[in-house]
């Protein structure tokens, strides 16, 4: 198997609420097996989550829940197009992109790599 290192490119937002979620899911969850049920994704988490923790001062400072929550009304506004609209089940997202609606192997640029451009 080819072991070449791949790059993935994230936002320093990104990457802080992407970090954060990490940390919970894998610290503060008692399911991480419900949520991860072959133990090979682990590698790659664990590898994820360790670069995160080692690239992003923002996880050690003292005001790490307010930047959090701005990070993430920032993005939402981003993905969604307004901070303040709702993100939890079952809200009206017909014309919203979502991640379980992106095919994979499909053409276009949905936050992976730019290969082949």
């Amino acid at each position: 198997m080819d072991e070449e290192a791949i790059t993935i490119k994230l936002t320093r937002e990104q990457a802080f609420v992407l970090s954060d979620w990490l940390y919970r899911v894998m610290f503060q969850s008692d399911d991480l097996e419900g949520i991860m049920h072959d133990r090979a994704v682990w590698s790659p988490i664990y590898a994820i989550s360790g670069t995160l923790d080692k690239t992003l001062s923002e996880i050690f400072m003292p005001d790490y829940g307010p930047r959090l929550e701005a990070a993430m009304e920032r993005l939402r506004a981003n993905l969604y197009g307004g901070a303040d609209e709702p993100t939890t089940p079952g809200q009206d997202t017909a014309d919203t992109p979502q991640a379980h609606q992106i095919k994979r192997g499909t053409a276009g640029n949905h936050g992976e790599s730019d290969r082949g451009r």
